[in-house]
C-alpha cells in the first residue's frame, strides 16, 4: 500500500517540457495534420493579405487551415470555441504557439477560403494514395441530410415574404428620405448597423422570393411537358386520349409555398428522425472508407444525384490516380433507382442499384435462390437489376455498400459532429463538407500510419527504440 500520494506542484517553472514537440505522443494526429499542411499549395490564401504595410502581420494560412482541420478532427466547429481551446489545449497551442487567433480570425478565413477547400480535400486524397489507401475496383454511393445554420420554424410562406418585403422597402425609402432632409444627399456614406442589418435581411427575403419563383417556373415547365406530350400522342393516333385533361401551366408562386429567410438555399427534408432544415450530402467512397467524392445539393431525393456523383468522382479519380484509372463498379441503394439511372452504365463503371428499400432488398438477397443461366432478354430494366443483384457477384457487391458508407457518415456525424453545417448558402457548405470529407480521409491516414508505426515497432522493437533515441 502506498505511503504518500502524488500530488501536482504547480508553483514549479515547467509544467510542460520546453521543447513544445515534446508536448504530445508521436502518434498524436496533430503532427499528420501539420505535415499534411505543409505540403499544400496555399499561394491563392496567401495572396488575399498584404504583406508589410502598416499594422500586425496577418497570421499564416497554413496555421489557420491547420487550426481548422484539428478542430474539425475533434467536432469543434465554433469560431469562439476554437479561439479559448488556441489558449487552454496543449494540441491546440502546439499548431499557433504563443499567437492565439482570435475568433473573428478564424470565422472570416474560414468563409474568405471556402471555396478553395475541395483543393485541400484533392490534397488530402493524394496523401491517402500514396499511402496506398485508395484501391479502385468498387465505389459505394449514398446521400445524407445535414441540418443547415437555420430553424425549421424559421420558415415563412410566399405571402408573408411579400409583405415583409413590401414593407421594408416602405421603411428603407421613408429613412432615405429623412436623412435626405436631415444631411442632404452626400451626407451619410456608411450605413448605421442596424440599417446595415435590415438591408442583410432584405437581401435574403428577395432571395426567398427569387427561390420561390423558381420553383414554380420549373413546376410549370414540367406541367408544360405533359400537356405537350398529351398533345403530340393525341395528334399522332388521331384520338383523344382518355383520362383528365391537365391544368394549364400557371408561373403564379403558390402563397402557401414557404422559404427561409435565414438561410434562402436550404430546404424542408424529411430524415428517419422527422423533418429538419438542411440540405443533401452526398459522398462516394472505397470499401476501405476513403471518400473519393463529395458533394451537397438543394435537392431532396437522390435519384438525380447518380451520374453527377459518379461522373465527380472518375474526375478525382483520374486527377488523383492518373488519367487510366476506373472506379469499377458502383452500389448505390433504392434512392438512386430510376431506368434513366440504370441506362446511364459504362463499360468502365457497372452499376448495382437496389430496386427496393434496402432492409428489403437484403432480405430478398438472403432469401431468394441465386438466378442460373443467361439472362432473359424480354426482361424490363427493373427486372434486369433485380436478376443481376441475385447473383453471387451481385450479392458479394451489395453486401459492401451498407459496411462502407453508412459507417463513414456515422463517424462524420458523431465523431466531427458534422450533422450541422456552420456556414449558410450553398457554397459555403458545399466547402465546409469538402473540409469534413478531407478531415475524414485524414484521420483514416492516422489511423493507417499508427497502426504500420505498430507493427514495426512489434517486428523491430531493438531498432525503433534506438532511432527514436538518435532522433
Amino acid at each position: 500500500m502506498a505511503h504518500d500520494f502524488r500530488c501536482p506542484d504547480r508553483r514549479q517553472s515547467f509544467l510542460l517540457p520546453p521543447d513544445m514537440r515534446d508536448w504530445l505522443p508521436e502518434d498524436d494526429i496533430v503532427h499528420l495534420i501539420l505535415d499534411a499542411v505543409a505540403l499544400m499549395d496555399l499561394a491563392a490564401c496567401e495572396a488575399t493579405h498584404k504583406l508589410g504595410g502598416a499594422g500586425q502581420a496577418p497570421f499564416a494560412p497554413s496555421m489557420l487551415l491547420s487550426v481548422l482541420i484539428y478542430a474539425y478532427s475533434h467536432g469543434v466547429r465554433s469560431s469562439r470555441a476554437i479561439e479559448r481551446l488556441c489558449g487552454r489545449d496543449a494540441g491546440y497551442r502546439f499548431i499557433v504557439g504563443e499567437h492565439v487567433p482570435d475568433h473573428t480570425v478564424i470565422a472570416r478565413f474560414r468563409r474568405r477560403h471556402v471555396e478553395r477547400l475541395e483543393a485541400v480535400f484533392v490534397r488530402v486524397l493524394e496523401m491517402c494514395r500514396d499511402a496506398g489507401l485508395i484501391r479502385l475496383g468498387l465505389v459505394v454511393l449514398d446521400g445524407t441530410k445535414v441540418k443547415a445554420n437555420a430553424a425549421l420554424e424559421a420558415n415563412r410562406s410566399a405571402a408573408t415574404i411579400d409583405q415583409q418585403v413590401a414593407r421594408m422597402v416602405a421603411e428603407a425609402e421613408s429613412t432615405d428620405r429623412r436623412e435626405d432632409r436631415l444631411f442632404g444627399p452626400d451626407g451619410r456614406e456608411t450605413l448605421p448597423k442596424a440599417l446595415a442589418r435590415r438591408e442583410d435581411r432584405l437581401a435574403r427575403l428577395r432571395a426567398c422570393q427569387a427561390k420561390l419563383e423558381r420553383q414554380a417556373a420549373a413546376v410549370a415547365a414540367r406541367q408544360q411537358a405533359k400537356i405537350d406530350a398529351r398533345a403530340a400522342e393525341e395528334q399522332a393516333t388521331g384520338k383523344r386520349r382518355r383520362g383528365r385533361k391537365p391544368k394549364p401551366a400557371d408561373t403564379a408562386v403558390d402563397p402557401d409555398r414557404v422559404a427561409n429567410p435565414t438561410d434562402p438555399e436550404s430546404g424542408i427534408m424529411k430524415t428517419r428522425q422527422g423533418w429538419v432544415q438542411g440540405y443533401n450530402a452526398q459522398a462516394v467512397v472505397t470499401p476501405e472508407q476513403i471518400i473519393l467524392a463529395a458533394e451537397v445539393t438543394t435537392e431532396a431525393n437522390d435519384v438525380q444525384q447518380l451520374k453527377p456523383m459518379l461522373d465527380l468522382a472518375q474526375a478525382v479519380v483520374e486527377r488523383v490516380m492518373g488519367e487510366d484509372a476506373v472506379l469499377g463498379a458502383a452500389a448505390a441503394d433504392a434512392g438512386y433507382w430510376s431506368e434513366d439511372n440504370a441506362a446511364s452504365q459504362t463499360v468502365e463503371c457497372e452499376l448495382f442499384i437496389a430496386t427496393r428499400q434496402d432492409r428489403q432488398q437484403r432480405a430478398e438477397l438472403r432469401d431468394a435462390p441465386a438466378p442460373r443461366g443467361r439472362m432473359p432478354k424480354r426482361l424490363s430494366a427493373r427486372e434486369r437489376m433485380q436478376r443481376k443483384l441475385r447473383t453471387k457477384r451481385g450479392r458479394a457487391i451489395y453486401r459492401q455498400r451498407g459496411a462502407s458508407v453508412e459507417p463513414v457518415f456515422g463517424q462524420m456525424k458523431e465523431r466531427q459532429d458534422a450533422g450541422r453545417f456552420s456556414l449558410r448558402g450553398l457554397v459555403a457548405c458545399r466547402g465546409e463538407w469538402h473540409l469534413q470529407a478531407a478531415t475524414h480521409n485524414l484521420r483514416k491516414l492516422h489511423r493507417e500510419s499508427v497502426r504500420r508505426a505498430r507493427s514495426a515497432t512489434a517486428r523491430h522493437p531493438n531498432g525503433h527504440r534506438t532511432k527514436q533515441r538518435t532522433a
